[in-house]
């Protein structure tokens, strides 16, 4: 019976041609930005409630 020692090669080598073949194509934002755009929307939404009651 054949011995399988390169089998670990084998299985990364398909995840090293997929990350090779992936393109970054939307616009690269810092993560704090988001962090900052959702605390002041959040602040938004909460002056909203102070100003226009329903």
């Amino acid at each position: 019976m054949a011995d399988k020692k390169d089998s670990g090669f084998q299985s990364g080598a398909g995840l090293i041609r997929y990350f090779d073949e992936e393109e970054i194509t939307g616009p690269a934002l810092d993560p704090k930005l988001i962090i900052y755009i959702g605390l002041a929307m959040a602040v938004v939404v909460e002056l909203a409630k102070v100003f226009w009651p329903v």
